[in-house]
Order: C-alpha cells, then sequence, then structure tokens
C-alpha cells in the first residue's frame, strides 16, 4: 500500500488555500485602496436609497439595468448636484472672506475689544492673569495665523476649483460602482454572506447592523446636520453677518459630532451681540439657536434614525472623531459602523461562549441534585 502523500493532506490543503485567500485579499485592498473613498460611499449611496430602487425595480417589471439607471440618474439630481452647487458657493464664500481679513476690511480685534470693553472688572481681572488682556498681541497673532492658514487655504481652494483628475476619477468609479450595486446587489449581497466564514445567523445579524447603522448615520446625522446647518446660515444671512453660507456649513459640520452641535458656532456671534449692545439680534439669535435648531435633533432624528438604531453619544462621539482622524471625511459614517460591528462581533462572541458553557453545566447541576 503506498505511503500516503505528505503534501496532499487535507490540513495542509485547507492552509495552504487560506494563505492564498489571505495573501490574495491583502493585494486586492491594495488595488482598491486609492479608491477607498469613492467605493465606500457607493455603498453607503446604495444602502440609504436601496427602498428607492426597489419601487423603480417594482415599475420597471423586474428590469434591474432599467431600475439601476433611474436609481442613480435620481440620485445625481437630488443629491450630487446640490450638493457641487453648495461647495462652490461656500469654496467662493470662504475665499471672500479670508480675502476681507487679510486687507483689514474685517477687523477681528474690534470684535474682541467691544466684548472687552463691555466686560465686568473681575472678568478682565481673569484675563489679565491669563495673559490675553493684550488684544493687540493677541490680534498681531491672529492675523499672523491668518495669513499662513490663508495662503494655504486659496491654495486648497484654487486646487478644488480646478477640479482635479484624481477627483473626477474617484467620482465616476464611485458612479460606476453604485450604479452595479443597484443593478446586482441583491446577488452580491447574498454572494458575501455565503462567503462570510459564520453561522448564517451571525452573517444575517452582522450584515443588518452594518445597514442599519449606515442608514442611521446618513439619512440621520447628515441630514440632521442639513438642516440644522441651513437654519443656522438662514439666521446670519437675516442678521447680517459676512458669510452666512460658510458659517451654516460650519454649523452642519459641527452638528455631524454628538456633544458639540452647532452652538460651537452660533453662541460666541450671540455673546458678541449681547456685549456689544445689540440685545434684539442677541436674543433673537439665541432664542432661534436654543429653540429651533437645537429642538430640530430631538424631533427630527427620531423619525429619521428611530429609536432601535442608536448608540450611545459617547461611543458615537468618540468613533466618529477617530474616523475623521484615520479616514478623513469618510471617517464620521466609517467610524460609526465600525464601533457597531465592533460592538456586534463582541456580542455575537459572548453568546457563542454561553452556548458552548450551557450543556457543561447542565451535567453538572444534574450531579448536584439529591437521589
Amino acid at each position: 500500500m503506498p505511503s500516503p502523500n505528505p503534501l496532499r493532506t487535507p490540513e495542509l490543503e485547507f492552509k495552504s488555500l487560506l494563505v492564498l485567500v489571505l495573501a490574495a485579499t491583502l493585494l486586492f485592498s491594495l488595488i482598491i485602496w486609492p479608491f477607498f473613498g469613492a467605493v465606500c460611499w457607493a455603498v453607503f449611496i446604495a444602502i440609504v436609497f436601496w427602498p428607492l430602487h426597489q419601487r423603480f425595480l417594482q415599475g420597471s417589471h423586474g428590469k434591474h439595468g432599467i431600475a439601476a439607471l433611474a436609481s442613480l440618474t435620481l440620485i445625481l439630481l437630488i443629491v450630487i448636484l446640490p450638493m457641487a452647487l453648495i461647495a462652490a458657493s461656500i469654496t467662493q464664500e470662504a475665499s471672500v472672506l479670508v480675502e476681507k481679513m487679510r486687507s483689514g476690511e474685517i477687523q477681528i480685534g474690534v470684535y474682541f475689544q467691544k466684548v472687552f470693553d463691555a466686560l465686568p472688572g473681575w472678568a478682565r481681572a481673569v484675563l489679565d492673569r491669563l495673559g490675553v488682556s493684550d488684544l493687540g498681541l493677541l490680534q498681531q497673532k491672529a492675523m499672523t495665523f491668518l495669513g499662513s492658514s490663508g495662503q494655504a487655504l486659496t491654495t486648497r481652494v484654487v486646487g478644488i476649483g480646478a477640479v482635479t483628475l484624481d477627483f473626477v476619477v474617484a467620482f465616476f468609479v464611485m458612479l460606476y460602482v453604485l450604479y452595479f450595486l443597484f443593478r446586482d446587489g441583491e446577488k452580491l449581497s447574498a454572494g458575501i454572506a455565503r462567503k462570510i466564514p459564520l453561522r448564517p445567523e451571525h452573517t444575517r445579524r452582522l450584515l443588518k447592523q452594518f445597514a442599519t447603522v449606515v442608514r442611521a448615520t446618513v439619512k440621520g446625522n447628515v441630514l440632521v446636520a442639513l438642516v440644522q446647518g441651513a437654519l443656522g446660515g438662514v439666521a446670519f444671512f437675516v442678521l447680517g453677518v459676512p458669510g452666512a453660507v460658510l458659517w451654516g456649513a460650519v454649523m452642519a459640520l459641527m452638528s455631524l459630532l454628538p456633544a458639540v452641535g452647532a452652538v460651537i458656532v452660533w453662541a460666541p456671534v450671540a455673546i458678541y451681540f449681547f456685549f456689544s449692545g445689540d440685545l434684539v439680534r442677541a436674543v433673537g439669535l439665541t432664542f432661534w439657536g436654543a429653540v429651533v435648531i437645537g429642538l430640530v435633533d430631538n424631533f427630527l432624528r427620531p423619525i429619521l434614525v428611530g429609536k432601535d438604531t442608536r448608540m450611545p453619544d459617547y461611543l458615537i462621539l468618540v468613533a466618529t472623531l477617530g474616523g475623521l482622524v484615520v479616514f478623513g471625511l469618510n471617517g464620521f459614517v466609517i467610524g460609526p459602523v465600525i464601533a457597531a460591528v465592533f460592538l456586534v462581533s463582541w456580542d455575537m462572541l459572548a453568546k457563542v461562549r454561553d452556548e458552548q458553557d450551557a450543556p457543561a453545566q447542565q451535567p453538572s447541576a444534574a450531579e448536584g441534585e439529591a437521589p
């Protein structure tokens, strides 16, 4: 009887296949890494607009290509085109505001001086001890910082306005991937679920939680932030604050972060109005910010997100900030998704461990019973 070939054992073949899969996955990740953001946003948009795509699919009598093209066209018209116009307005307004500050048309020191003069004596004493009472020195430092950052901002603005080749390629990659995600989404999700080496119930729960958190983050956080930023921009425009569109965009970005919100933008402006003697605008902006902008989150978010998808605010804050640091702008979605997968995976591991410990505990319990 011939001896078995040690190179043909099932265990060695499985390990070799596992090494091959891991190496191929690593190389594939390196290949698509330059378009990581484009692929991520294609997945995010497909998940958010999947119910809408199902309606187009029903209306087209099951023709996946036509339904995918209709979904893609609608997203271009109602999402991407308006966002591009808003981004162009923000870019233009930011460059104008920076130039006004650098030329002295807008003097930050004058605003600080009005607030400083209106402070009580004890507050001035505190500022003296902190070494921030010399407004001339502060203004000089601010203008020096503004000069360096303004030049960098101008360069960045010119780069954005020129629409670089990388951005164009990434944009079309996103649209291309999004089309095929709509067309073949069901087959792709089924194939991914079949290939993940987990129990079917664990795979279903993991994919469901992934989709839920993406919808909650994009549909809830982003829309709430856009509404709060729009309300703040309208208030600044009515009150005559320079750069209303720019500050509205900043408020929208701040609204993405729990425990921070738009108050960090409108509150200093309201304080300036108060100390400069303009009580009407101060009270009006405070009421608008605290009541209208502040309550949008409490009323609109439960409608858009739902009560069963919320994670603790402290976890969302840390995950969002960490995601922004690691992944850039894409991180405000990727961070909470990773946090949700982290929680679900550990919960599934705990349940599996409990299931494995349960049979071992039953015989010991039975042995302890009296005959």
